[in-house]
């Protein structure tokens, strides 16, 4: 078959991989100028590795991608360092990503809290029916059987702080997915991820892929036994045609669907996302910390405060060190509006509560990267809302993140809803 994959992303990738090892013709259109989707990279002059523009890594349980890593014959080239994630309590920072320093924590106490905490935890990774928990909030589960406190000081203000005001609409399943399938051990890919999406997609070039970046596809539409692809140059045909946008787009670019089928797509709801990068002279968490979950009830404006560089060393940043701020954010935010610098400005006395030596001087550089889809927002029974990888209109399909439910959006599931897509194409 002659087959066209929209977005070069690990989900598009990944379906080309399994395509064109089969025996098919594979054209991919990807609208920006490199490959990666989300997970792309930039790198200043002064680094040797680049950076990704929204922060990403891989959790050990991550079958999917290390999977199509091993067979890339690239896996060589993941590390997994040590990170260190922070919570704060009483005005101080404290390591939580392993059991011991989960039973030293002090903002649990060392009483029920702390063994309803305990008991919630090993629940949630042993019980496989999560369709159970999609009946329920995960606001209101965990104030059931974690309890109120254990459930505030843990996990209330980062499902604020990732999906604002619908978090107590998110069910419980998704919640489950987190605890189930993640690890503390972080992985990456040396040189960084635009490092991995480049050997990625030069590896499908040699299969005989063509990747066409910077082409923008306008329109997508049926036409007898074929499907047309409509460029900003003009036409093409093919037989099956896969769409790895987000549901929006998916939408504007197949308006011909199925009322029922666009319907679906247009309901789903998501959250944007704001990331400012800046390059400084010197270490922020002189602790060594990575991670800093940040509460927004204690004055914080973003979510996460991630030093890159307590992660990968700097040497391979010409020695400097990267903090990343980001946010979850809905549409019409204000950060939308602002540049990198009015970012900082915001942003700057977040930095100085991780480290009070901190001043604007230290800033070399800085960026901003912005999405409008960037985190799924699930529902109740939210299994019941999710459209079809295949949809009514023979040939076209639809692969997104809104589509990996119950688990939470990420590289390793766009690798496996992408090779999915892949196997029903070929059905």
């Amino acid at each position: 078959m002659k087959i066209a994959i929209i977005g070069a992303g690990y989900a598009g990738m990944s379906a080309a991989f399994d395509l064109v090892k089969a025996g098919h013709e594979i054209t991919i259109y990807e609208s920006e100028n490199s490959t990666g989707g989300l997970a792309r990279g930039f790198r200043d002059p002064k680094w040797d590795w680049s950076v990704d523009r929204f922060y990403h890594h891989w959790f050990a349980s991550d079958e999917h991608m290390l999977g199509i890593i091993e067979e890339l014959g690239l896996s060589d080239s993941v590390i997994f360092p040590r990170p260190y994630t922070v919570l704060l309590h009483d005005k101080k920072w404290y390591p939580f990503d392993s059991i011991k320093e989960a039973l030293l924590f002090p903002g649990l106490g060392w009483g029920v809290n702390k063994l309803r905490f305990g008991l919630v935890g090993v629940y949630l990774r042993l019980t496989k029916n999560w369709q159970a928990l999609e009946k329920i909030t995960a606001d209101a589960w965990m104030r059931k059987w974690a309890g109120a406190q254990v459930y505030e000081q843990m996990w209330e203000s980062m499902l604020i702080g990732k999906f604002g005001k619908h978090y107590k609409d998110v069910p419980m399943s998704w919640f489950w997915a987190r605890i189930h399938a993640r690890t503390t051990k972080l992985g990456t890919f040396k040189g960084g991820f635009q490092a991995f999406a480049d050997a990625f997609a030069e590896a499908l070039r040699k299969q005989g892929v063509e990747i066409k970046l910077s082409v923008k596809v306008s329109s997508i539409r049926k036409s007898k036994e074929k499907n047309i692809v409509t460029l900003e140059g003009g036409e093409e045909e093919f037989d099956k045609i896969l769409v790895t946008t987000s549901p929006k787009v998916m939408a504007k670019l197949t308006p011909d669907l199925p009322k029922t089928y666009l319907e679906k797509l247009l309901e789903l709801k998501q959250m944007g996302a704001v990331v400012l990068v800046t390059a400084l002279k010197h270490q922020l968490s002189e602790k060594g910390y990575y991670w800093f979950n940040l509460p927004k009830d204690d004055g914080f404006p973003f979510l996460a405060l991630v030093e890159h560089t307590n992660y990968v060393s700097s040497e391979h940043f010409g020695g400097e060190h990267i903090v990343y701020g980001g946010d979850y954010i809905e549409a019409g935010h204000e950060y939308f509006e602002m540049d990198a610098e009015e970012l900082m400005d915001k942003f700057a006395e977040s930095f100085a509560r991780i480290n009070p030596k901190f001043t604007r001087d230290w800033v070399r550089k800085v960026w901003v990267f912005k999405a409008d889809y960037a985190q799924p927002v699930p529902q109740l029974n939210h299994s019941q809302n999710i459209p079809a990888i295949e949809t009514p209109i023979e040939g076209i399909y639809f692969a997104s993140m809104s589509q990996v439910y119950p688990w939470d959006r990420g590289t390793n599931f766009a690798v496996e809803i992408g090779r999915r897509a892949a196997g029903l194409m070929m059905r």
